[in-house]
């Protein structure tokens, strides 16, 4: 916001301030997260093998969450061993 604006007191739109306060928490969450994997990984591997069983027979330890933190990219990758065709 600019100063004259400020001076003025020009209000902005409710949906740039919404906006604006969006990023501020986004940009706190993400520096308050610790520098190891997320604390909600193994509940996510746990609903993924839950819901995916419910169409596929497979083993839990066949599902690999891997979370990845490259400067301000988050990878989140999900490897899922599916079983043969052949052995149901």
């Amino acid at each position: 916001m600019s100063l004259l604006s400020f001076l003025l007191g020009e209000k902005k739109k409710t949906a740039a301030v919404a906006k604006e306060r969006l990023q501020i928490i986004l940009a706190h969450e993400r520096s308050g997260r610790n520098a190891g994997k997320p604390d909600y990984l193994p509940a996510l591997q746990r609903e993924l093998v839950a819901v995916i069983s419910k169409y596929v027979k497979i083993n839990p330890d066949d599902l690999k969450v891997h979370f990845e933190r490259q400067d301000d990219l988050e990878v989140l990758e999900v490897k899922i061993e599916l079983p043969d065709a052949a052995a149901k």
